[in-house]
């Protein structure tokens, strides 16, 4: 690395932000170098400072905040306090960004054609002949089928892998010369982020692009950094090759986060429990779903989501669904809470036929069944106090009032493990982590036998992760619930789940008890996704 010039040199970089007149450090005298053609991988907790550093490359501080001290060069310029016009010079031709979340960064208005032309035309200044063939060209680049489809699509008409590969071929529009992705593929599942990634490494090793990738993922960071830097509280705690930093760490700092995450750490994976003989919680039987697509000459008028989909949960046990981004999953939770209808098939819960319920009949099995959401952010109402969350599905049911309500959230919260204090909090004053723990104790509210969980863990940092996972085993153990996970994160599958079901372009390729398909999958198909999981070579190395 040393023989390259650095892309961009930061040395004693401090930042700070203003809050209520006082000043908050969040990046304390930080140095780092990014060298031509070199991966830099940051990894830390939620506040620990990484996205304020990457924000402040890209010249992309809030109006709050400001550089207190130190350099920050990009490309041989000083950005630290330059004024917004040099900023935008470099964002889009020397800097690309890869946001986190597509549905916040997507104009939902727009056609994604749109969108992606847009970035072309700030890029090369004006409208041009090839413009739309550039478009479909980088839809192909970022792993997207059905490239002139996708074009024509709106942001929320595509899954949520789909969207985040959009901002990729966004950020790579204007060929820059340093990429920063921020979580780059937290919404994506193995073998796209596989791809993605393969992709971002081409463009480094081709044409000796620069890649700074922000992640909570060490898996991520181990398999494709050239060097790993860890933060903790806006300081830069250790930095060095992967094999260094996550095989053998100096710090105990970096040992916990190691040891937090389900690819590195030592989760026992849980033994599925025996067949009790008992009627299944919730069963669907030979569920098929088709849905239309806008009209498009030579393309298909629908796509078929499920076709003869089949699956059983029992009392206590977790059964997780996984498969690649558009394979199905969220279609059989939809299904399985009543908001969607199968056009073939039966839904089945505690042995009653629920195909055909119509609102009024399914609203009370909702006090049985409970969805926890993938984004803790957009989860909870902005406006409700805690305490308004978590009472809410038993005001909605009229099970309580008054003191009772009190008591109700009283207990919910202490069963999550948050302090009471945080009932009198808006969701905006609590962590990602603390959020997600107050969406648990909302669906808990109800004493459901049932939990659907959406990526429950994807949004969260790896000790969080760890935190979240411990508390619906240990609820699971308590309480007896049963859950239906639905993840891309195969590592957190393998040390929660008693079965797995594996789903491709809507259709179950095996499924069984999680031991026996992770060590002894039976199709080529699952073994692509295990091979896919991030750092798993690393972790065998060590």
């Amino acid at each position: 690395m040393s023989e390259r010039q650095p892309l961009v040199e930061v040395s004693g970089l401090a930042v700070s932000y203003r809050f209520a007149g006082q000043l908050v450090q969040a990046v304390r005298d930080v140095s780092l170098s990014v060298g031509a053609g070199e991966i830099l991988a940051i990894v830390g907790e939620s506040g620990s400072g990484k996205t304020t550093l990457a924000n402040a490359i890209l010249g992309l501080l809030p109006d709050n905040a400001r550089v207190v001290s130190g350099r920050l060069l990009v490309a041989g310029q000083d950005i630290g306090r330059a004024p917004e016009r040099l900023g935008r010079q470099l964002r889009g031709s020397v800097v690309g960004l890869v946001p986190q979340d597509p549905m916040v960064s997507l104009n939902p208005t727009l056609r994604i054609g749109r969108q992606i032309a847009e970035a072309l035309i700030r890029a090369r200044g004006s409208r041009y002949p090839g413009l739309d063939a550039e478009v479909v060209a980088l839809l192909e680049q970022v792993g997207l089928d059905k490239p002139l489809l996708r074009a024509r699509q709106y942001p929320h008409e595509l899954s949520g892998g789909m969207r985040q590969r959009v901002l990729i071929a966004i950020a790579l529009a204007g060929d820059p010369r340093l990429i920063v992705a921020d979580e780059p593929t937290s919404a994506l599942d193995v073998t796209v982020q596989r791809r993605i990634l393969d992709h971002l490494e081409r463009l480094v090793k081709e044409r000796g692009i620069s890649l700074l990738i922000i992640t909570h993922d060490l898996g991520v960071a181990a398999d494709r950094a050239d060097r790993v830097l860890v933060m903790k509280d806006g300081e830069l705690v250790e930095q060095g090759p992967p094999q260094h930093i996550l095989v053998a760490p100096r710090q105990d700092y970096t040992r916990a986060l190691i040891a937090a995450a389900p690819a590195f750490g030592n989760r026992p994976r849980p033994a599925a429990p025996p067949p009790a003989g008992e009627v299944p919680l919730l069963a669907l039987e030979d569920v098929g779903k088709h849905y239309r697509l806008p009209r498009l000459k030579g393309e298909a008028s629908s796509l078929r989501a499920l076709d003869g989909v089949g699956l059983e949960v029992h009392r206590g046990q977790t059964l997780a669904i996984v498969g690649e981004s558009g394979s199905g999953k969220s279609t059989i939770l939809r299904i399985a809470l009543g908001l969607e209808k199968p056009d073939r098939g039966r839904v089945l819960f505690d042995g009653e036929d629920v195909t055909g319920f119509g609102w009024r009949q399914f609203r009370p099995l909702r006090r049985r069944m409970q969805l926890v959401q993938q984004n803790p952010f957009a989860a909870l109402d902005p406006r409700f106090s805690i305490f308004d969350s978590i009472v809410e599905p038993l005001v909605s049911f009229g099970l309580a009032k008054g003191r009772e309500l009190e008591v109700a959230a009283r207990r919910l919260i202490d069963r999550v493990r948050l302090p009471t204090a945080y009932l009198d909090r808006l969701p905006r004053e609590l962590s990602g982590g603390q959020r997600q723990r107050v969406a648990i104790a909302r669906a808990l509210a109800l004493q459901p036998d049932l939990l659907l969980l959406d990526e429950p863990v994807s949004a969260l940092d790896v000790s969080v992760q760890a935190q979240i996972l411990d508390l619906l085993d240990e609820l699971q153990h308590e309480l007896g619930v049963a859950y239906v996970l639905v993840s891309h994160d195969l590592a957190v599958v393998g040390s929660i789940a008693h079965r797995v079901l594996v789903l491709n372009k809507g259709r179950v390729v095996e499924q069984g008890p999680t031991g026996q398909v992770f060590e002894r999958p039976a199709s080529d198909y699952t073994r692509e996704l295990l091979d896919a999981i991030p750092g798993r070579r690393l972790a065998k190395a060590s």
